[in-house]
């Protein structure tokens, strides 16, 4: 007889199916089960849209009354943009929920449980919680730390070198690991780069794919409003945001007639705060950040232990010490001073390494 387990991690292939297009909301499945068969299945497609619950009800193909629901996520138990799940699923004769995270949203927070157990319902939860956890962690820290997940790409050399010294970096890795950026890019809500990358490499900052996505919002770091009106990145489609202290009305003008978002925020000393950018990014619903930036932005994050995830793509090639690095940094006097990450995984990405780590 098949277990609880199997049919949670259906519902998390489901879910699964959303990776790309659910922003801000969560990635959520659900499989309906009767007599220890799947009568309906669903996942939440778009934000707006019919949550994942009330797309397996809509597809059941018999009687859903005396069904056990598997949830990736607690039903909403909210009005917002669509009616309450928990409420669809009592109203289905659900008589048995099994969920594999309670919802960090404050506006649900088990209450979702709370009206499904008060209807009679029996609730299971935390079946499969560490992979339903990896799925939203953008929508967790956003929830929780109010601030969402940070993931900084870097392409680098052998020799630990991100571009010539005349700037020049295309390509130090193989079109293979270029097409992997792409598919971190189209999962993410927002790329974020320095006025630095834009005026270095005037890059377009979509997420070039070959299937259905929503395209990431980008996000320009620039203090003091360099940005060229007419920059490659206006050519992209979607919104594009340039966070600055500058409150020069005349430059905010005609980047606003160019297409940008100005966003003036606190400052120190003339240089925006990375913690207050990030804190602006939730207030905009974003829940995963992408960062392509050079070693300058790279370094800055490193030293506020911002960066959840670093993946970094590393090239068989030697660049030369006179090449750029990858993170600048104030100069460290003390082996005890160094920045230490934590290996996640290894692997082969066309003729490159691709390693991901996280920062103690």
């Amino acid at each position: 007889m098949r277990t609880d387990l199997e049919f949670m991690a259906r519902a998390l292939q489901l879910a699964e199916r959303g990776r790309f297009t659910t922003d801000p909301n969560p990635r959520v499945g659900c499989v309906l089960v009767k007599s220890g068969r799947i009568i309906g299945e669903g996942f939440h497609e778009r934000a707006g849209q019919a949550h994942a619950e009330i797309n397996a009800l809509k597809n059941a193909s018999e009687d859903t009354n005396g069904a056990t629901a598997y949830v990736t996520l607690e039903p909403c138990s909210h009005h917002g943009k669509t009616p309450p799940c928990c409420d669809a699923l009592i109203a289905a004769g659900i008589k048995r929920l099994v969920v594999a995270m309670k919802d960090p949203n404050p506006l649900v927070a088990g209450l979702g449980l709370d009206r499904c157990k008060a209807a009679g319902i029996e609730i299971i939860c935390d079946v499969l919680r560490v992979d339903a956890e990896k799925l939203n962690r953008g929508f967790i820290f956003r929830m929780t730390k109010t601030r969402p997940f940070i993931r900084s790409k870097i392409a680098m050399s052998l020799d630990g070198k991100t571009a010539l010294a005349n700037g020049e970096s295309k390509w130090i890795t193989s079109p293979q690991s270029r097409a992997d950026v792409h598919l971190f890019r189209a999962e993410s809500a927002a790329i974020l780069t320095g006025i630095g990358t834009v005026l270095a490499d005037n890059p377009s900052l979509n997420a070039r794919v070959n299937f259905e996505i929503v395209q990431p919002i980008r996000v320009i770091l620039d203090s003091t409003l360099q940005m060229p009106f007419d920059a490659q990145i206006t050519k992209s489609e979607g919104r594009t945001l340039i966070l600055t202290c500058s409150t020069n009305e005349k430059k905010q003008t005609i980047l606003k007639q160019a297409g940008f978002e100005i966003h003036v925020l606190p400052n120190a000393m003339g240089r925006l705060n990375l913690h207050v950018v990030m804190n602006f990014l939730a207030d905009q619903e974003i829940n995963n950040v992408f960062v392509e930036a050079g070693a300058t932005l790279n370094g800055a994050l490193l030293e506020a232990n911002l960066v959840d995830e670093w993946l970094i793509y590393m090239a068989s090639c030697v660049l030369g010490d006179k090449g750029r690095g990858a993170f600048s940094l104030p100069e460290l006097h003390t082996m005890a001073d160094k920045k230490n990450l934590q290996w996640q995984d290894i692997r082969h990405i066309g003729r490159d390494l691709r390693m991901t780590l996280q920062q103690f």
